[in-house]
């Protein structure tokens, strides 16, 4: 783990309070918690949805297979202009990022 700046063992000295003493793995370990805990709050970079209704607590969206036809191919890149629909923006994400993601396609079978 590379060093993210003073740990806490630069935060607490030996005899900084009497009878308290903290140890090199209990410091390391302080530091690594706080580390995790900080770095894993929201930041728009480890989102996945950029732009689809942002105004909403949670993106649902619901089909009927009746309503469905033969074939129905869905967004799961989040990049799609036509979102839920694939418009193949997953193409450009892939390319700009190294992701692999493609859409979910739904097909009827012909008997």
């Amino acid at each position: 783990m590379a060093s993210q700046g003073p740990g806490l063992s630069a935060l607490i000295k030996p005899g900084l309070i009497p009878g308290f003493k903290v140890s090199k793995v209990a410091a390391a370990l302080s530091t690594y918690l706080l580390t995790r805990y900080f770095s894993s709050q929201s930041s728009p970079e480890s989102r996945v949805n950029m732009t689809v209704n942002k105004d909403s607590p949670k993106v649902v969206h619901s089909f009927d297979m009746e309503d469905i036809g033969n074939k129905a191919v869905y967004c799961r890149c989040w990049r799609s202009k036509k979102f839920p629909y694939c418009d193949g923006a997953h193409t450009k994400h892939n390319e700009e990022t190294g992701d692999n993601v493609g859409p979910l396609i739904i097909k009827k079978k012909t008997p």
